[in-house]
């Protein structure tokens, strides 16, 4: 007779566990290829950025004290003493009570220390220029090293890549970066009843839903899907199917064979390839039957198979391991990203467990969105299609009444 449940652990113990797991190793791509991923080391400032003290502004470069209490009524007046176009350096120091025309992103002259607007100025002619507004010093001006020191840590390890990033280590010519591994998953589906999604299912047969939408989730989350041939409830399969992709993957996914059923050979398939089990059942709803294994020193995850539960297991602790291997150091400490709304009815939750209730919100101008709760049960697809986030219950409320701001995470 199979075992059934372990102590089902809190989930702040499951993410413990998968803590536990090392991240990846670092490998070197080109920027092109960088986004998204995480800085495996430190990146250092070659050079100061800017390399010159530019303006940002076009206008005239002055020395700040020779407009000081300048205005419409009382302008101030300088001589001008070049004109300097962007892309080369000035050909002299600016003398005090005199200016340089100057246009946006070209070099200031030594002795410049701010730059006046050309809407506050007036060209008199004969090389006498009126300002009508003061400036303090590093006023619509970039220092140089403003951005960036030379010898100083621009990036530190661990920081994910973005647009703005990459535009940085280009700007300092970094072509190619040191970031994590992006994390291989393997995805195993079984069960008796699953055919491909090409085919027309015999009645008691369904298509495989999550090999495909798993697939999905891997892969916006920047790490590499790898779907397997559907695996039958099948003792020797699932092992064969389990030890070939823990040897081939970083981590492995398998849903269904989760839970305590007659046919639930995932947890006897782990031992047999020699695997430690580290937690069968978790205090999450939907999600409850959840494994977490360490096979080879790699996690696998059999994720209940229901269609709803899998996703939510996903989202709470598959995604943040993703991140975590790919060398995310707060992987599992960083607040997912919520938006307040106020809950339109009451929603019940049993004590114990932490209940991820999905939402439809209703736009209301002027005041928070309401959340509707979207109840049904996890093997139906309807309750993620009409939801637009989540509201997670705590495991020491009963649940959350009507009328209470709630944080809802978007799906």
């Amino acid at each position: 007779m199979r075992e059934g449940f372990f102590r089902a652990v809190s989930t702040a113990e499951f993410t413990d566990l998968l803590r536990a797991f090392s991240p990846l190793g670092p490998e070197t791509v080109p920027l092109a290829a960088a986004w998204g991923r995480f800085l495996a080391a430190d990146v250092m400032a070659g050079e100061n950025l800017p390399a010159h003290a530019r303006a940002a502004m076009d206008g005239y470069a002055v020395r700040a004290a020779d407009v000081f209490g300048a205005t419409e009524s009382n302008p101030a007046y300088l001589d001008l003493a070049m004109d300097i176009p962007i892309g080369e350096l000035p050909p002299a120091a600016l003398p005090a009570g005199h200016c340089a025309r100057i246009v946006t992103g070209a070099l200031l002259p030594d002795g410049a220390d701010a730059v006046v607007m050309v809407e506050y100025t007036e060209d008199l002619g004969a090389g006498a220029i009126e300002m009508r507004k003061p400036v303090a010093p590093g006023d619509n001006m970039l220092f140089a090293g403003e951005d960036a020191v030379a010898g100083r840590c621009l990036l530190p390890a661990g920081t994910r890549i973005r647009p703005q990033e990459i535009g940085i280590l280009a700007a300092l010519g970094h072509d190619r970066v040191t970031v994590g591994l992006r994390p291989t998953v393997g995805v195993l589906s079984t069960g008796d009843e699953l055919v491909p999604i090409t085919e027309t299912p015999a009645p008691g047969r369904i298509r495989d839903v999550n090999s495909h939408a798993l697939a999905a989730m891997i892969e916006a989350a920047g790490a590499v899907p790898r779907l397997s041939p559907l695996v039958p409830d099948d003792l020797a399969g699932i092992g064969a199917a389990l030890g070939a992709s823990c040897a081939a993957n970083d981590l492995t996914l398998l849903s269904g064979g989760s839970s305590v059923g007659a046919r639930d050979f995932t947890i006897e398939a782990l031992r047999g390839l020699g695997a430690e089990i580290l937690a069968h059942g978790v205090a999450l709803s939907p999600g409850k039957p959840t494994i977490l294994a360490r096979l080879a020193g790699k996690p696998v995850i059999g994720l209940p198979g229901q269609v709803t539960s899998a996703q939510i297991v996903m989202l709470v602790f598959g995604l943040p391991l993703l991140a975590h291997l790919a060398g995310d150091p707060a992987a599992f400490d960083r607040p997912a990203r919520t938006f307040p709304a106020e809950l339109a009815r009451n929603v019940a939750s049993k004590q114990g467990r932490e209940d991820h209730v999905r939402v439809r919100l209703e736009d209301r101008p002027g005041r928070l969105p309401l959340a509707h709760p979207v109840l049904g049960k996890s093997g139906l697809l309807k309750t993620l299609l009409l939801a637009d986030g989540c509201i997670v219950i705590p495991c020491d409320r009963e649940g959350f009444p009507g009328g209470e701001t709630v944080a809802v995470r978007p799906i």
